[in-house]
């Protein structure tokens, strides 16, 4: 079973425009790709993980998610990185449109999106970790067994860190900053207290 980088979308692996489905607006966040091709190098499978609310929103279909993905799928190539999976959460309690406005188990903080990756691609999720700019990221990867690392770059706005599952292993300013904070931690392989956000 393969190790993986479970990657939320919007701020973290791509630049963040609200309910974006616009292909020519998705651009990789400051310093990515270089994260990327060096987790690629480390023998991690890259695996998107995404919450779309916008689709119970009514503001767009499943179908321009899948247009989406397939962009970053195209993006992550030219950089000379396979992305091994996207998988998106459409559902929304509240929203418009009946067949997804539900509870689920994929929306993070919940851990599906993680744990059917991990079924369906072969995943070790004790040996992976969730990147992530809100401590909702934070909170699914470690409900799925994961470690976690939170982008600190202004997503997160509630700083609820009241438990244990939302607090991080460690912070970062951009993805090449998390990649270098896993690539530490796993030499050191040693428990340590997560360092503070803020």
């Amino acid at each position: 079973m393969r190790r993986a980088i479970f990657l939320d979308k919007d701020g973290t692996l791509v630049e963040n425009v609200p309910y974006n489905v616009d292909c020519e607006q998705i651009r990789l966040t400051h310093r990515a790709g270089e994260a990327l091709r060096r987790w690629h190098r480390q023998g991690y499978a890259l695996v998107v993980v995404t919450n779309q609310p916008g689709v119970a929103l009514g503001y767009f279909d499943r179908q321009a998610v899948r247009q989406v993905a397939h962009r970053i799928h195209r993006i992550l190539r030219d950089e000379g990185v396979p992305l091994a999976g996207f998988y998106d959460c459409p559902h929304l309690p509240g929203g418009v449109v009946p067949e997804f406005a539900c509870d689920c188990d994929c929306r993070k903080p919940q851990p599906g999106l993680l744990t059917t990756a991990a079924r369906e691609l072969e995943l070790d999720l004790a040996q992976s970790w969730l990147v992530g700019d809100i401590l909702h990221d934070v909170e699914a990867g470690h409900r799925a067994g994961c470690r976690s690392i939170l982008i600190v770059n202004g997503g997160e706005t509630e700083w609820d860190m009241t438990t244990a599952l939302r607090q991080p292993e460690g912070c970062a300013a951009n993805l090449l900053a998390a990649q270098s904070a896993i690539t530490e931690y796993s030499q050191v392989r040693t428990e340590r207290t997560p360092e503070p956000c803020l």
